[in-house]
């Protein structure tokens, strides 16, 4: 790319623009100085109507086109969870990691297990009497590592409905092998997620800040409002329908909000099931050797395959660094100036929550080059912007629209993705990142559906108005249960099967966070550790420059 001298018009254009924004950014920061300020300290809640006509569903929804209705019930079919019998039970009759076991299945045929071979595991589930259970849908979670070879991959579990188990792991490097086992939720617990979910979606509660002059109100927001006698402000949006209400301050308009931020997450609900320690997260012992050597790939056996749609391990990890068995060659960028190379002349968009704002994080920090745009900017919604004039990079993050759980932010900033796609020109130099998951928990599937749903049409329309344009989906991923005690991995992986099967079969590229943090020796995290996010960015980068790197 050339560099020319002197301030062409176009150059002029680009430093009026910068200007411009600076001075929007300075005029937000000084409305957040302000938030807190003048604003009544009593929040109004919905109150629950007594007025039998008015009982109404908690998250009222537009209606659906026949083909996305029937979409969604094929997906929420295909998540269904087996489990046992809809009756509770005492602590005492469920599933208890303490007395549940796993078995190494032996080797058939040579005895021996080589490079390319499966491992199978058997678990056996027992209740806290030490009982077998006689029914599935317990959540486990197994991972196959080598601490000395920093190796790792993740397990496939095979539910035999029964209370017994299968775990089986791709063979991939030679040496030891160490199986784990995790029970992350007794089956029990599935019900007591899936009520929280259909009884209680608005948890997680929002207020927002309305603004006239001097005077200043907060109110209650969510997408789901119980029913309630109170006038609503509907803040729907027109272009995809995505639904957002607030009660209506007492004295001002609904053309008033300004400024939202989470308001609280209502951890009240505790349930013996969901006890971190005791029946959550909680590693099952082996009954025998819980390790395996393996020896050398036999000539002539084919090389272990994958499939993003979970069929196996879409990769591992070896010597600490990801290698791809979805068919991505995954290169190392592991200097600026290699960084910059890959990035150069590209408009790198990147929307969704605080999990892809760490890769936009990472690339800043490891391109000293790229300069942000909005250094005084507090909001940690965004939007951000970073570029490297010389090298003409442009790097962009946003997040997706509500529900949103950090704040404060200008709602003028919110910006639906479908909205944000349908913007874009798009081309060879453009790549689109997407990451939507964390913050859709605490709702019905049925919200996170629509919403995949109205982001894969804007990007069928990208990608029909400008096929060269590259677009990369970051997948949900593990957890710590300390974090966010209400957010399950159980429901993160529910909705990591529809984001799957919501792109499968359009020309997207994947960046797998489950399995990526699944197999990886650090523990689960929301935000997953520098390691992890360095792989990642990685497998990005990869994608987008596929003849590059070490």
């Amino acid at each position: 790319m050339r560099v020319r001298v002197g301030l062409s018009r176009e150059y002029i254009a680009i430093f009026l623009f910068l200007a411009v924004g600076a001075f929007i950014l300075l005029l937000h920061n000084m409305e957040l100085l302000e938030f807190g300020q003048n604003v009544n300290a009593t929040i109004p809640v919905p109150r629950r109507s007594k007025d039998p006509d008015m009982h109404r569903s908690l998250c009222p929804l537009q209606p659906l086109s026949p083909e996305d209705a029937a979409e969604e019930i094929l997906l929420l079919e295909s998540i269904a969870w087996p489990g046992p019998p809809p009756l509770p039970a005492p602590l005492s009759q469920t599933s208890d990691p303490a007395h549940s076991s796993f078995t190494i299945v032996p080797a058939k045929g040579r005895g021996q297990w080589h490079v390319g071979d499966q491992l199978e595991v058997l678990i056996k589930v027992s209740d806290f009497q030490g009982r077998p259970k006689t029914f599935g849908g317990d959540f486990l979670f197994a991972r196959l590592h080598n601490q000395a070879l920093v190796a790792g991959v993740a397990g496939q579990v095979v539910d035999h409905l029964n209370g017994s188990y299968s775990a089986f792991f791709s063979l991939l490097w030679e040496g030891d092998a160490q199986v784990e086992v995790m029970l992350v939720h007794p089956s029990e617990a599935i019900p007591v997620l899936q009520r929280l979910v259909s009884e209680y979606p608005g948890r997680m509660s929002f207020r927002s800040v309305f603004r006239s002059g001097s005077l200043s109100e907060t109110s209650y927001c969510n997408i789901c409002m119980r029913p309630t006698q109170q006038p609503l402000c509907n803040y729907t949006d027109p272009l995809t329908g995505e639904p957002f209400f607030c009660l209506k301050p007492k004295s001002l308009s609904c053309g008033t909000r300004f400024l939202q931020d989470r308001w609280q997450i209502d951890s009240n609900r505790k349930n013996v099931l969901l006890q971190s320690g005791v029946n959550m997260k909680v590693y099952i012992r082996p009954s025998g050797p819980a390790s395996v050597p393996v020896l050398p790939k036999n000539e002539g056996e084919p090389e272990v395959k994958s499939n993003i749609v979970k069929s196996g391990p879409s990769g591992y990890y070896y010597q600490g660094v990801w290698r791809a068995l979805d068919g991505t060659t995954v290169h190392q960028f592991n200097s600026a100036s290699v960084i910059v190379e890959c990035l150069k002349g590209k408009e790198l968009r990147m929307y969704g929550d605080s999990t892809v704002n760490q890769w936009f994080k990472y690339l800043l920090k490891a391109h000293p080059g790229l300069k942000m745009f909005n250094l005084h900017t507090e909001m940690k919604a965004g939007p951000f912007m970073a570029l490297d004039y010389a090298n003409n990079i442009l790097m962009f993050e946003h997040c997706h629209g509500p529900p949103l759980h950090y704040g404060p932010f200008l709602t003028r900033s919110f910006r639906y993705i479908a909205n944000e796609l349908d913007g874009l020109t798009g081309g060879t130099n453009t790549v689109v990142v997407i990451g939507v998951w964390a913050h859709f928990v605490t709702y019905p599937m049925e919200i996170y559906i629509r919403r995949l749903q109205n982001i894969r049409r804007a990007v069928v329309r990208l990608l029909d108005r400008s096929p060269d344009t590259l677009v990369i989906i970051r997948t949900a991923n593990p957890k710590d249960v300390q974090e966010t005690p209400m957010l399950s991995d159980w429901s993160a992986l529910q909705r990591d099967k529809v984001l799957r099967a919501m792109f499968k079969g359009l020309n997207v590229r994947w960046v797998d966070a489950w399995d990526m943090v699944l197999a990886h020796y650090l523990p689960h995290l929301l935000h997953p550790g520098p390691p992890i996010i360095k792989n990642m960015v990685d497998v990005l980068l990869s994608h987008m420059c596929p003849t590059m790197g070490s």
